[in-house]
């Protein structure tokens, strides 16, 4: 199994960022692919047009998002992997903890992925 840390800085209150990964309309705007999102632990997610899944696992508005987590690069034998979202309150805005762990083994690197496809497009948009 891998596993990884990454952070970032956002200039907005962990609330406001807690709130666009769990909604459809932001979530999507952000990344530039669909997203169907919850609020409610325990219901299913899609992001990048289907190309994740994964459940709500523990929700902790403004502090902690906990989701199970697959790509369609994932065999139909791998189990879930686990992504640990920690929103810590800064002078300035918030910073962004975020753990990813579980990943079985010959998956694509996750972590560049994460930095591409979601951190970089998250400072842009939170930067208007």
């Amino acid at each position: 199994m891998v596993s990884f840390e990454i952070s970032a800085f956002f200039p907005v209150s962990s609330e406001e960022l807690y709130s666009a990964w769990l909604d459809s309309e932001q979530h999507s705007a952000i990344t530039g692919g669909k997203a169907i999102c919850s609020k409610k632990e325990g219901e299913a997610f899609t992001a990048w047009d289907g190309y994740i899944t994964g459940i709500n696992q523990k929700l902790v508005k403004g502090k902690e998002i906990i989701q199970s987590w697959r790509t369609s690069d994932f065999n139909d034998s791998d189990s879930h992997s686990l992504l640990t979202l920690k929103f810590s309150k800064t002078d300035n805005g918030c910073e962004l903890t975020l753990i990813h762990s579980e990943i079985p083994e010959g998956q694509p690197d996750y972590e560049q992925g994460w930095e591409q496809h979601y951190f970089e497009p998250m400072k842009e948009y939170f930067s208007k």
